[in-house]
């Protein structure tokens, strides 16, 4: 009996085959054919033939871009061919000298180097380039103008800049730690003494001795402001101390004023007048201009705090007798 023959076992490598035989079309046809080259054309360069390429290039010396943009910008960078001979040095080392070629050696004992090396340094032109500042009269190289002279003024410190009677104006001025609102406060206070017109002096309330003229105030605003609180500093300060006059009884005694408290006094006192007063509208320069016309006011006489310092006063002398008992 014959042997059967299976039609699937025999269609399956014929399939196979085929399917290879397309593959390999597919490869060939993506690869792109290969160049050959003949006797005729030129052959390509070698990598001692052709140039550098873009990352091969050394770059210049430091020194060398600087002399490049000073020339650019015009500023002068340093001079590379301007140096200091070699010669020049041997001449300061002697142990150079025993160690230099001999052609060295007789330059350096016959004659002083002429010209330029190019192999030497820059110290020479940097030596030339330097200023003495006794003979030129220099005071300080890079400044545009003089250098303060020592000792410094009492108003050149940074944190003391201000007059005192300003700084301490200023710090009771401040609220809630804001020292800007203060200093701007004081700067309006300033300018309205200064744009103000010139006050007419009241004489039965006088002002302090050596005062200038009323109508040369408003030239000079901080002695505007510096008249106006000491005319009113109170001397002195009623203390009240308990059982010095016996059984519990409290005593008051006058203490002399030092002259930062007396214009602390008359500044709280002035302060106290300008936030009674009506305000005139919304703003924020509203209250200095209250306190500017309080000022202008203590100097025409016009102000309620004369009386206060008066009355503080009057109280001292009536009890100037407690200040001879002695505490118990």
């Amino acid at each position: 009996m014959p042997p059967r023959l299976h039609f699937v076992s025999v269609v399956r490598p014929m399939s196979n085959r085929s399917l290879l035989q397309n593959a390999r079309l597919a490869i060939s046809s993506r690869v792109p054919p290969q160049r050959c080259i003949t006797a005729d054309e030129k052959p390509l360069p070698t990598a001692d033939q052709r140039g550098p390429g873009p990352n091969e290039e050394q770059l210049p010396h430091v020194s060398e871009e600087a002399a490049v943009m000073g020339k650019i910008t015009g500023d002068g960078g340093p001079d590379i061919e301007q140096g200091t001979p070699v010669q020049e040095v041997l001449k300061r080392d002697e142990k150079s000298q025993e160690k230099a070629p001999k052609v060295m050696q007789e330059q350096v004992q016959s004659s002083s180097p002429q010209g330029t090396r190019s192999f030497s340094t820059s110290a020479r032109h940097r030596q030339q380039a330097m200023i003495s500042f006794e003979d030129s009269g220099v005071q300080a190289a890079g400044h545009s103008f003089d250098l303060p002279a020592l000792p410094l003024g009492e108003n050149m410190h940074l944190k003391h800049r201000y007059a005192p009677i300003v700084r301490q104006v200023t710090n009771l001025l401040m609220r809630d730690g804001k020292l800007s609102v203060a200093q701007r406060n004081m700067a309006m206070i300033l300018n309205h003494l200064r744009t103000a017109s010139p006050p007419a002096v009241n004489p039965d309330r006088p002002l302090l001795p050596g005062s200038p003229p009323a109508s040369h105030l408003p030239l000079n605003p901080i002695l505007y402001l510096t008249l106006a609180i000491d005319s009113v500093a109170p001397l002195l300060r009623i203390r009240s101390q308990k059982g010095m006059a016996g059984g519990g009884v409290a005593l008051q005694v006058p203490m002399p004023l030092a002259l930062r408290q007396r214009r602390r006094q008359a500044v709280m006192w002035i302060l106290d007048a300008a936030s009674k007063k009506p305000s005139r509208g919304s703003g924020r320069g509203g209250f200095a201009q209250r306190v500017a016309e309080e000022l202008i006011a203590i100097i025409e006489g016009r102000s309620g705090v004369w009386d206060r310092r008066g009355g503080v006063h009057k109280l001292a002398v009536s009890a100037r007798a407690s200040l001879n008992i002695r505490r118990r």
